[in-house]
């Protein structure tokens, strides 16, 4: 997996590198089919925000959160990502593996 972290009209440390790599390889362990991870970090006066866009096998999934810190905007966008990542793989999942077709209705 990959992943690319870019800064707008902000320098990325290495503490905030760390940190957005250690939050995708949370959301990658609920999924091995992740290819590729963009995360984009802006800053706008007080506000801060953080957006990522996962590609999967399949899909691409994409979210954005914003906060008062840096920090607290990433774990946000951690937590959708990993909700996104959930549901995307129960949707792949077949629940009807090794039963048998229900009957036909008459």
């Amino acid at each position: 997996m990959q992943i690319s972290i870019s800064g707008q009209r902000m320098e990325i440390t290495p503490a905030l590198h760390k940190h957005v790599a250690e939050k995708i390889e949370k959301i990658a362990r609920h999924f091995d089919h992740v290819t590729h991870t963009h995360v984009v970090l802006h800053v706008e006066k007080t506000r801060h925000s953080a957006e990522a866009t996962i590609n999967t096998k399949g899909a691409s999934l994409h979210a954005s959160a914003t906060a008062d810190d840096m920090y607290t905007a990433i774990d946000a966008l951690a937590s959708k990502l990993d909700r996104q990542v959930i549901k995307h793989k129960e949707k792949l999942t077949d629940h009807h593996r090794g039963d048998e077709a229900p009957p036909a209705p008459r």
